[in-house]
């Protein structure tokens, strides 16, 4: 595979396939389940969604519980997870590659991506932002380390492989027909459901 950036080869080699051992615990699964209840309150009617960084799809076996009829599509660029993924969610259902090749031939209801975009460089963050916009027929679900301005931060000794920023705010500037639904903030040492530090945010069309 051709990667774009060094953080797609990055995260299509060993540390990706290391992180698939850190998030799969119950507990994780738990929380996703919690995290989504409250992140998707204000959405409607959503029949099918497409998450882009699926990795082995803790966030799309949460969402099949909340959502029993919910039809599931994952991208994730890591071939280990990928497999895990097509396990999951059926193999028909995953595209295995860079989010900038994810073909958006037709859309979903939602598109999501969560803990994904401080990883991509910000130099190709535009040509991703347009394929969430393109994949989603009416909603899309940002959810990721917030900061009003550009910072780099060392992620797990790595220099530049960790960026925060304001995405949604970015996607709202980029695509004026976007509009802001709801947001809010998971907290890492939420004493029942512990996430990240992450800030979602739900867009609409």
């Amino acid at each position: 595979m051709n990667f774009k950036s060094e953080q797609e080869a990055f995260w299509a080699g060993d540390f990706g396939r290391d992180y698939i051992q850190r998030n799969q615990s119950k507990e994780l699964l738990a929380s996703n389940i919690n995290f989504f209840s409250k992140a998707l309150k204000q959405a409607r009617e959503l029949n099918s969604c497409v998450e882009f960084g699926a990795n082995i799809g803790m966030n799309l076996k949460a969402l099949k519980l909340l959502y029993p009829n919910l039809s599931l599509s994952g991208v994730e660029i890591n071939k280990t997870a990928a497999k895990e993924l097509e396990i999951a969610i059926g193999k028909e259902q995953v595209f295995q590659g860079s989010i900038l090749d994810y073909p958006t031939k037709t859309t979903k209801d939602l598109s999501i991506i969560k803990g994904v975009l401080i990883h991509i460089n910000p130099e190709l963050l535009s040509a991703v932002y347009q394929k969430l916009y393109a994949a989603s027929s009416n909603y899309i679900l940002i959810a990721e380390y917030y900061n009003p301005s550009p910072v780099s931060i060392n992620y797990r000794g790595h220099k530049d492989r960790l960026f925060k920023r304001d995405f949604a705010g970015e996607m709202l500037e980029k695509f004026p027909d976007l509009k802001l639904v709801d947001y809010g903030f998971s907290y890492r040492k939420d004493p029942a459901f512990p996430q990240d530090d992450i800030t979602w945010f739900l867009l609409k069309k």
